[in-house]
């Protein structure tokens, strides 16, 4: 006999040999033991699923003189006949060549008459798709009332392309693609009916080429036959189909987490050396980091179509990357598989892609970086309290001691030059706050401060403030003090916006200012009325603003908290 390929020779002749279409199978099965058959069906579906096999199986049960449970015997005279293609009642019809109206017509003709020997005529036109308008519209009268003879079968890869007039005369089957283990169980099979010894990971990487069709795996199982013979190894299958080694892709993780540009670059010139398809490799590419994120978030291997070996090696290197980072590599190798396809220097896209990948920064959580934050402020918080709390314990434990002991003696009042604060405040651009020992030389260390003390260290105050706070500094450098009555300094604001907030940061202001001051004053943001701007002369002081001084600029943006700003939340200096 002549040869014939796998996907002719072992081509199911039953309803139970169609792999992964047990929903069809069984519902016609069914629909024949019931004498429930309809006179239309249209099988649709992607390539190599079964649809036209299904089509002969169905065409040879409705004519078989012996039908066991609804299959066919494929032994009696009628069944030999479809089989071998000499039957008259099986007309096959190639919908892309017949396309034509006049082919409709010629079949409209042909229906009148009655099968020669079968019990039912049947009409199976594949890629029914491709007929024309004009034929759809002749064909939709026959479709409907055909003679009680007659059986039509459809078959269609593109069932969008169908009209809807067609559609509501037919019985539709969707066959649904053909599952990995499915291809891999039904090729085990036919490797041993034809002797030929290939391993699990041989059927497994013939199987995920196959896309779910099974025609497309035979037609490679026989490939690599013809190139590797009776004995199949996965080594063998790589060279015959030019498969990059999937070391390769674990190469590259290594080279995104040790971030190493030089010999992700080397990589890449070994990939085209080699002669690997760019497009094939940047698409592989992202199914193995999908692997990665599927080890990552289910901490399983079982979604993860490849041998033992390498699932354990996922599960390995998935612990070596967060799940932020998974997602945005797959992001940018989607990207560049996308852009490829239209570049006309692939190899140059996939190095930026390596180089990009190796030059990303780990992610960082907003959340986690806003936890941070509040826990910092609170940290603070909680200091200050604290100092406060011992500040005025320190004090009226002062004040008691003078009072029982010694005769009350009125000190004259402190200046501002003999005054000593309570804290010191470095130059450095950590800006930290260091507590120093309270005066014992008078009896309190609270003081009577006038407004032009304040006047004279408003700057200070300021500049200060901004390093604890650069958003009420900034704003606070855009007010001046006004009065000082009853232990409240009143501080002019320009409009709302700068009263509301400071008054939102009262605190934080009114221990800045007594810190400095040695005072214990309290703060109330008012608005500039034209009396206070004839009376109190309030200018914006740009003489210590970010903007007249450069050095203070630089200062501030080179701050912690505005280079998070500008790293991880992609933040812009408005001018």
């Amino acid at each position: 006999m002549t040869y014939q390929v796998t996907a002719r020779k072992w081509r199911p002749l039953v309803f139970n040999d169609v792999i992964g279409q047990s929903h069809v199978s069984n519902t016609l099965k069914n629909a024949i033991a019931q004498n429930r058959l309809a006179h239309a069906f249209i099988f649709s579906g992607t390539r190599g699923c079964g649809k036209t096999t299904t089509a002969r199986i169905l065409a040879r049960v409705v004519n078989c003189l012996n039908p066991k449970e609804g299959e066919p015997c494929n032994e009696c005279e009628i069944c030999r006949e479809i089989i071998d293609g000499r039957s008259l009642d099986i007309i096959e019809i190639d919908g892309a060549s017949n396309r034509g109206v006049d082919e409709i017509r010629n079949l409209r003709e042909s229906v009148r008459y009655a099968p020669t020997r079968g019990k039912r005529k049947v009409y199976i036109i594949d890629e029914v798709h491709m007929l024309t308008k004009e034929a759809f519209n002749a064909l939709l009268k026959t479709l409907e009332e055909p003679p009680a003879h007659i059986l039509f079968i459809f078959a269609t890869t593109e069932i969008h392309k169908v009209p809807a007039t067609i559609l509501s005369r037919c019985q539709r089957y969707d066959f649904r693609r053909i599952g990995i283990d499915e291809i891999v169980g039904r090729l085990k099979f036919i490797a041993e009916k034809e002797n030929i010894t290939i391993d699990a990971d041989s059927l497994l990487l013939i199987a995920k080429k196959g896309d779910g069709s099974m025609r497309d795996a035979q037609s490679i199982f026989d490939q690599v036959i013809s190139f590797c013979g009776t004995t199949i190894t996965i080594d063998k299958i790589a060279d015959a189909l030019n498969i990059a080694d999937r070391e390769l892709f674990f190469r590259l993780s290594d080279v995104i987490k040790r971030k190493e540009i030089s010999a992700g670059l080397t990589l890449v010139n070994e990939i085209v050396q080699s002669g690997y398809d760019i497009k094939e490799f940047i698409s592989e590419t992202a199914e193995h980091f999908r692997n990665l994120l599927i080890a990552k978030t289910t901490n399983s291997t079982q979604l993860i179509e490849e041998s033992e070996v390498h699932r354990k090696r996922y599960a390995d290197n998935a612990e070596e990357f967060s799940l932020q980072d998974i997602l945005r590599i797959i992001k940018v190798v989607t990207e560049t598989e996308s852009s490829i396809r239209y570049s006309p220097q692939p190899r140059f896209k996939l190095e930026v892609m390596v180089v990009q990948l190796a030059k990303m920064d780990p992610s960082v959580k907003i959340d986690e970086l806003l936890s941070g934050i509040d826990e910092l402020s609170r940290g603070v918080s909680e200091k200050k309290k604290l100092n406060s709390a011992t500040s005025v314990t320190q004090s009226s434990s002062y004040s008691h001691k003078t009072q029982s002991d010694s005769p009350v003696v009125s000190s004259p009042p402190r200046t501002f030059e003999n005054a000593k604060p309570r804290y010191s405040y470095s130059t450095s651009s950590q800006s930290t706050i260091q507590e120093s020992e309270p005066d014992s030389s008078n009896g309190t260390n609270a003081r009577t401060v006038s407004h032009a003390d304040v006047e004279r260290e408003w700057n200070v105050i300021v500049d200060v403030m901004r390093k604890k706070k650069i958003s009420v500094g900034t704003i606070l450098g855009e007010t001046r003090p006004v009065e000082i009555s009853a232990g409240i300094l009143r501080i002019a604001c320009q409009d709302e916006f700068h009263m509301s907030t400071l008054t939102r940061n009262k605190e934080i202001l009114t221990d800045c200012i007594n810190s400095i001051l040695s005072a214990r004053l309290r703060i109330e943001p008012v608005i500039q009325s034209e009396k206070m701007k004839d009376r109190f002369a309030v200018t914006p002081n740009h003489d210590d603003s970010t903007s007249g001084n450069p050095a203070k600029k630089e200062t501030m943006e080179h701050h912690p908290l505005i280079q998070t700003l500008f790293k991880d939340f992609d933040a812009e200096r408005v001018s």
